[in-house]
């Protein structure tokens, strides 16, 4: 189906906010809105979200996808994922208004996007369903937990260690005080990182060459935001966020990602978690090779191939 893109602009809290509606030329009364994951823009990374709105709107779709008061071209300051509440309402007034033919929303998103999606979707009626790839349920123990059982066996299957071990290029010392720290971290006896104590302590050692410690994620973290110690752990409220959510989900996980494997240790861990996730309006993928956010082009369009899919199911 043909579409085209329209360039929008609209007030959030007296902030000018900017998006972008792929629009087909028959929109179905559902559409989509990306919502951004990260200090990221509505492009997304490798393009994503912009190839994702395109793909949907020429099979009759429309999608919004904008971005957030601090990010990309919008004005206003930045703010973290369980801070946009506003801008997400804001960005569904400004679609609706945009595309008349779309009546009910899907939000889509990647990451602590996912998170963000979540803790909005069961406040507005508006908002029918989610779309949730590798959801961010961290916390400092669950990283911890996952990057030992996760990373660290992995790691000790890859010929380049041993060739490093066998070379007298490994780094021991380094290497040892990351899997200590890691160790400390997973049964609690580490310093909150977010937290004023953690930021007033002394500077850390030098963290181990990329060859011996966990690599960082793909994408950048979410923007950093200060503990509250009267707040349940993060995994416990999206869980009830879901909960209080009646809507559909569709869930994608990528195999090879410590966010979503964090994600699947919370739920393993947790029979409320589990017995949420196998109710009949939940929908679950997984893409056992794909990083954390989907770079391959094989990976990006199964991602959007589901939502397709998925969308016209129900």
């Amino acid at each position: 189906m043909q579409f085209e893109e329209r360039a929008l602009s609209f007030d959030c809290g007296g902030d000018c906010l900017f998006g972008v509606a792929s629009v087909p030329a028959q929109p179905a009364e559902r559409g989509v809105v990306v919502v951004v994951g990260g200090p990221q823009y509505r492009g997304g990374s490798h393009r994503q979200f912009t190839l994702l709105a395109r793909h949907l709107a020429a099979q009759g779709i429309a999608v919004l996808r904008f971005d957030y008061r601090g990010m990309g071209d919008a004005e206003g300051e930045q703010r973290d994922f369980e801070m946009v509440q506003d801008d997400l309402r804001c960005a569904i007034d400004c679609f609706q208004a945009a595309v008349p033919a779309v009546r009910e929303v899907v939000l889509w998103g990647l990451c602590d996007g996912a998170s963000a999606a979540l803790f909005y979707a069961a406040h507005d009626a508006r908002v029918q369903g989610v779309v949730l790839l590798n959801p961010w349920v961290r916390t400092e123990g669950g990283l911890a937990k996952a990057t030992l059982k996760h990373y660290y066996r992995d790691r000790l299957l890859q010929p380049e260690l041993w060739k490093k071990i066998f070379t007298g290029q490994f780094n021991y010392g380094a290497a040892l005080r990351s899997f200590t720290g890691l160790l400390g971290a997973a049964s609690g006896k580490a310093a909150d990182p977010a937290s004023p104590a953690a930021a007033a302590a002394p500077a850390a050692e030098p963290a181990a060459p990329a060859a011996t410690a966990p690599p960082a994620s793909v994408s950048a973290a979410p923007v950093p935001r200060i503990a509250d110690p009267d707040l349940p752990p993060l995994p416990g409220r999206m869980h009830d966020s879901l909960a209080a959510f009646q809507g559909k989900v569709l869930l994608i996980l990528s195999g090879a990602d410590l966010t979503a494997q964090e994600f699947r240790d919370a739920v393993k861990a947790s029979r409320p978690w589990q017995k949420l996730l196998a109710a009949p309006r939940v929908t679950q993928q997984e893409l056992a090779q794909a990083d954390h956010t989907f770079s391959r082009r094989a990976w990006r369009d199964q991602v959007a191939d589901w939502t397709g899919e998925w969308m016209r199911s129900w």
